[in-house]
């Protein structure tokens, strides 16, 4: 086996959870565990997390609730789009509350919920002004009575998702929260009572308090990764996940030599250059050394050079007495140094949160 592997902290995760429960108390907390719980393991990650206090757990796609299903996870588990029609009878198997914003969904629930005679529990989702899933506001009052028309469903939450929430300083997140109070008004006006209305993910839990209503729901926060650079260490949670490997091979070069396809880099001066079994199908990026990529070697950050290849890419070290087997470093800490997610993010020109859902499963996950 290469030795390259992602180290998943789940003590971590249990403490992230209790000390963001313990924020947004008396707020139920809802941790979210999608796209494989954004690459850190969704079964071990949503045990912690239960372990550490989560009241509820969402993800994306009913094939991700019935697997945390499979596992003998019992925790209330939201599925954050509204189902296929065709799928809302194995929604009904698994246990699962789904989304709603449609006619055609809920007409679809409550069919499945019926023939399994049963009662089945949905949240009601309002595009306050996202614009990518929803019920536009006017439609709340007519969706949610369809809702609680029919003897098989229950309408239990109304929710929205906030587009600008890690930019406090933006107004369009209060204006979003007004649109859903409105919205909550009105059903209530109408004598249609809600149990849990939720708007926060990690960043409008962390930068407004308002919105906290009766549940949060905590993605990026959980793994230990601020939604803001704003609340770098205003809230006592640490990374989750780190990624190792180990110099493959080592070489000298001379000045003037280039390296890696396309000889894309050119060595200013004689250096040496250590090889990583690491590269872009296993989630890095093909130009990440030539936006300033960097790693950890004997606790001193190194760059990434040359084009990255699809299993391997190059590090100059310099003067560094670097040899094969040493420990290299790309997410976390070695002899006090540290690189995060967010250092991956700024590089490229991106968020941390495709940067550690992009480390590809065929990197081994190992649990501390």
């Amino acid at each position: 086996m290469r030795p390259t592997w992602a180290d998943i902290d789940l003590s971590a995760i249990k403490d992230n959870v209790t000390e963001l429960k313990k924020l947004v108390s008396p707020a139920l907390f809802c941790a979210v565990v999608k796209a494989d719980a954004y690459g850190h393991g969704a079964v071990p990650v949503a045990r912690a997390a239960v372990e550490g206090g989560a009241d509820w757990l969402a993800v994306a796609l009913v094939e991700e609730g019935r697997e945390l299903r499979d596992a003998g996870i019992a925790t209330p588990i939201l599925v954050l789009s509204e189902p296929r029609p065709s799928e809302m009878v194995e929604v009904v198997e698994c246990n699962l509350v789904p989304t709603v914003y449609s006619g055609a969904g809920i007409s679809a629930a409550a069919a499945a919920a019926s023939s399994a005679n049963t009662v089945l529990s949905v949240h009601l989702k309002i595009d306050s002004g996202m614009r990518r899933v929803g019920a536009e506001p006017e439609f709340a009052f007519t969706l949610a009575e369809s809702v609680s028309q029919r003897e098989s469903l229950h309408l239990e939450g109304l929710w929205t998702h906030c587009a600008v929430a890690d930019n406090p300083d933006n107004p369009f997140s209060m204006q979003q929260l007004s649109i859903f109070n409105d919205a909550l008004n009105a059903l209530r006006g109408k004598g249609i009572q809600i149990q849990i209305c939720h708007a926060a993910n990690s960043a409008l839990a962390l930068n407004f308090p308002i919105g906290r209503y009766d549940m949060v729901r905590c993605g990026i926060a959980t793994y230990g990764i601020s939604p803001t650079e704003d609340w770098d260490g205003k809230v006592s949670i640490r990374p989750a996940m780190s990624l190792r490997s180990e110099v493959s091979f080592t070489k000298n070069i001379s000045a003037g030599e280039g390296v890696s396809y396309g000889l894309a880099w050119r060595a200013p001066k004689d250096t040496k250059i250590a090889t990583v079994p690491l590269g872009y199908a296993d989630g890095l990026r093909r130009n990440f050394g030539n936006q300033g990529g960097m790693v950890l070697i004997q606790g001193k950050k190194l760059p990434i050079v040359g084009n990255i290849t699809m299993d391997q890419f190059l590090v100059d070290c310099g003067e560094t007495n670097v040899s094969s087997g040493d420990e290299v470093v790309l997410i976390g800490t070695q002899l006090g140094e540290k690189i995060t997610a967010s250092e991956w993010a700024n590089c490229l020109g991106t968020i941390p949160y495709e940067v550690i859902c992009g480390i590809e499963s065929r990197i081994p996950r190992r649990y501390i």
